[in-house]
């Protein structure tokens, strides 16, 4: 089966025609505000239009409060919600209900205990995302999208869900390693794609996405 890539942090036409004429099967927009990937919700609005139909959409969000939660679903329209905060599992069951569409809860990894915490969220969550912990002493470090990658050992055939994002420091040359290492079904890419925190490079991405469907 064809490995699923999503772009995340797209906030401009170019970078999303890009992906989407690359193949990505997801685009992610970055609500989280002191994030350079940052989008307003109405330039998100005109983003998720140019992908509907050919992609599903991704919201991304940091613990978000309900009126964050309802203007996004009501005028983003996306497929998913992604939570990248501390939301327990009772909360992602309330953004479900809340938006009416499946939620992504971003899980931080950096050790076994780490990956052993996403059963928690098996009957919240749609699907989890696996993600590196930021090192404590990286500086001005955001909930993901930091570049860093974990040890795709410690997502072993017993320990993983059967569907489920990798993401964190992907990028063309190491992501069919980490498919291989990991089995991952669907690959998600930011900064790895970019030339700058924010400023996506459209050959990266278009790389990025050849190379991970080239796995398999």
């Amino acid at each position: 089966m064809t490995v699923e890539v999503k772009i995340c942090g797209l906030k401009d036409a170019a970078s999303v025609e890009a992906a989407l004429d690359a193949g990505a099967d997801f685009i992610g927009l970055n609500f989280y505000a002191p994030s350079p990937r940052h989008v307003s919700i109405a330039d998100a609005a005109v983003l998720a239009d140019m992908a509907r139909g050919r992609a599903k959409i991704v919201a991304l969000v940091v613990d978000p409060d309900d009126h964050l939660v309802t203007e996004i679903a009501a005028r983003v329209k996306p497929d998913f919600i992604q939570v990248h905060g501390d939301e327990t599992p009772e909360r992602v069951t309330g953004i479900s209900r809340l938006a009416g569409v499946p939620v992504i809860k971003a899980i931080k990894v950096r050790s076994a205990d780490d990956v052993e915490s996403a059963r928690a969220y098996r009957d919240a969550a749609a699907m989890i995302l696996f993600d590196a912990r930021a090192p404590e002493a990286l500086e001005g470090a955001l909930p993901g999208g930091n570049g860093v990658a974990f040890d795709w050992t410690l997502l072993s055939p017993d320990a993983r869900p059967r569907r489920f994002m990798l993401s964190g420091g992907l990028d063309a040359a190491n992501v069919g390693r980490a498919i291989f290492l990991t089995g991952a079904p669907i690959v998600d890419v930011s900064s790895g794609v970019e030339d700058r925190p924010g400023v996506k490079n459209l050959a990266l991405i278009r790389k990025f996405i050849e190379m991970a469907k080239a796995v398999g």
